[in-house]
């Protein structure tokens, strides 16, 4: 059981990301975190990569040169990130493992150095954003074979608070996003399961918790690239009991998600 110990922020004690979509300015360069669960995350992510790659990364022919560009945008950023040391042929990691480095294999290689699932969105000529690349080892109830190649409205469709009005505000903001100014946001769910790779495919949604213990939450970034202009969709995953949560935020999250 991989689980960390607090979170950096409680999404549904703060009126600007309690409601969705919840996007707020982001710090340029705070697209990447370390946490406490690292060492056991990235083991998890090198097995899943290793074991099933084909679940867990896929890239579009469309997609290669913007992830060509992420892959030297996370170098770059590991560089100047205590704990990485970044060799000319591999990778040595906070935990001590050495990766080697593949730029023809760029997502599957990042998928090994940072604990953020990461998804790019590129434009595609018709007013949509498109998934061209992305490793995904930790979804929460989405399979990334059904989503990969198709857009927005496509990748949402199970999603009921997805709507028309909501499609054209979040499609909206990705043709928004600047370079110097990147995006952030929280989505929060009651677990009682702490697996992280939860893959399902549409028309099989989540069971509903038998338990109420846990809380998984997600920090999503969107980040322009300057070269390709795809849109850089980052996702850290937290997992944490209730229990470890100051009184206040565990009640007021229960009251969300009844019994």
């Amino acid at each position: 059981m991989i689980l960390q110990d607090k979170l950096p922020f409680i999404p549904w004690m703060d009126a600007r990301t309690a409601r969705l979509p919840g996007i707020q300015p982001l710090e340029p360069g705070d697209w990447l975190r370390v946490d406490e669960a690292f060492a056991a995350q990235m083991a998890e992510r090198d097995r899943l990569i290793a074991n099933v790659p084909q679940d867990v990364w896929a890239e579009t022919p469309q997609g290669h040169a913007a992830a060509r560009e992420l892959y030297a945008m996370v170098l770059d950023k590991l560089r100047t990130t205590p704990g990485y040391d970044i060799r000319l042929t591999e990778v040595l990691r906070p935990d001590g493992v050495v990766v080697p480095l593949d730029p023809d294999s760029p997502m599957r290689t990042l998928g090994r150095l940072v604990q953020e699932d990461l998804c790019l969105m590129e434009a595609n000529g018709s007013g949509e954003h498109v998934l061209t690349a992305a490793v995904l080892c930790f979804p929460a109830s989405w399979t990334l074979a059904q989503k990969i190649g198709r857009p927005l409205t496509a990748i949402h469709v199970p999603v009921k608070a997805y709507d028309q009005a909501m499609a054209r505000r979040v499609q909206r903001l990705f043709d928004a996003i600047r370079v110097e100014q990147p995006m952030w946001r929280m989505n929060f769910l009651i677990y009682d399961d702490a697996e992280l790779h939860q893959p399902r495919r549409e028309g099989f949604p989540r069971p509903r918790p038998v338990r109420r213990d846990l809380v998984r939450v997600e920090r999503q970034c969107l980040v322009r690239l300057p070269r390709t202009q795809a849109v850089l969709f980052s996702i850290h995953t937290w997992v944490v009991p209730i229990r470890k949560l100051p009184p206040d935020a565990a009640a007021a999250l229960l009251e969300l998600y009844p019994a």
